[in-house]
């Protein structure tokens, strides 16, 4: 008896979630499953532990902020101007409150915006930085305590 009405619960399962469905990935998650933000992250793991790579990151990614359109980040921007102050502040070894988790994320979410050879590279008008964008607000949703956090210590410390 038993094993009758687990077949049955189980092909009740089976139906309800079909096995060869053809979803489609949401466009967002393309970049970050992409190859160009795996190489990131483990790039991250470098820049962190080298406060001389982590600063030119920071020259690298400031240049690059300063001469993009600013619409595709819409609200994402003050929170990429945070996350770049925040990696200057911790390369200056002036804040360290901040998870190694949630510093690797920011990181690597800098170093994926520098980076010529991305899933879609900045010379394609729009989209380019639209792919750029999209690894920010990852980040930002991943990270915003630790840079809501950031924020608050600037504001009260200096």
């Amino acid at each position: 008896m038993k094993t009758t009405k687990a077949k049955a619960i189980k092909r009740q399962q089976s139906r309800a979630i079909p096995k060869n469905t053809n979803r489609q990935r949401p466009y967002q998650k393309a970049a970050i499953r992409s190859q160009a933000f795996a190489k990131a992250i483990l790039d991250a793991k470098f820049y962190a532990t080298d406060p001389q790579r982590l600063r030119a990151l920071f020259d690298e990614a400031s240049r690059k902020a300063a001469a993009i359109p600013k619409e595709p980040f819409k609200d994402s921007w003050p929170y990429l101007q945070s996350m770049l102050r925040l990696i200057r502040a911790y390369f200056r070894g002036e804040y360290r409150n901040v998870s190694q988790d949630a510093l690797l994320t920011i990181i690597a979410a800098v170093s994926y915006l520098v980076d010529p050879f991305d899933l879609i590279p900045d010379e394609i008008p729009f989209l380019g930085f639209l792919e750029d964008a999209t690894v920010i607000g990852f980040a930002i949703t991943r990270t915003r305590p630790a840079l809501d956090d950031f924020m608050t210590w600037e504001t009260t410390a200096y």
